[in-house]
């Protein structure tokens, strides 16, 4: 299908994000085709577990209006994680947690929430390693608003609230990428990052 309008839309959508960044198309609900520009960010981690696909035809796990817990350690014990898991179940809301890893019964744990429906769910491990991955998980904390757990500044895992989480408007994650879509973090702070 050649259509010049079409072109065009992918080719200023091509200007504007630029060679770093990501153009996903979607079926929208008017007549017209747009171009909407959102703050968002990809890294190449993807889910933890297959049991955290909840869209079959793209063998993806997509999240609306999640909060995501952004853990600067391991999670292996489900104790540390339950109070939190709870809030979150009772909110109502999907939960994104991205951590060093997350394994064992904790992993175990959130399949079967999720499963279940108690809490729609996804983990994926933080992208990069080391002090690149702490500063990865700070623009993630920045993008979305929230806040990165860490011993290293006095926030434990089992202390965490509602509050410390970011959100975004949507998630995507598949076997091998995570794609935040319009986190709800301060534009301005955004900016400066």
């Amino acid at each position: 299908n050649s259509d010049k309008s079409i072109g065009d839309i992918i080719a200023e959508a091509m200007e504007k994000v630029g060679k770093e960044g990501v153009i996903t198309v979607e079926d929208g609900s008017g007549l017209e085709n747009a171009l909407e520009v959102v703050e968002g960010m990809q890294f190449d981690r993807g889910y933890l577990s297959p049991y955290f696909i909840n869209n079959q035809q793209n063998m993806s796990a997509e999240l609306e209006n999640p909060f995501i817990l952004l853990v600067d350690k391991k999670i292996s014990n489900i104790r540390e994680l339950i109070p939190l898991l709870e809030n979150v179940a009772k909110s109502g809301r999907p939960l994104l947690v991205i951590a060093e890893d997350i394994e064992g019964e904790a992993l175990a744990t959130l399949v079967v929430n999720n499963i279940r429906g108690v809490v729609k769910v996804a983990a994926v491990k933080a992208p990069g390693f080391g002090d690149r991955r702490k500063a990865m998980l700070q623009d993630i904390a920045v993008l979305t608003g929230g806040k990165v757990i860490s011993e290293e500044v006095g926030l434990s895992l089992e202390a965490a609230s509602l509050d410390d989480l970011g959100s975004a408007k949507r998630v995507v994650v598949t076997k091998d990428d995570t794609t935040i879509i319009d986190g709800s973090g301060d534009a301005g702070d955004i900016k400066n990052r």
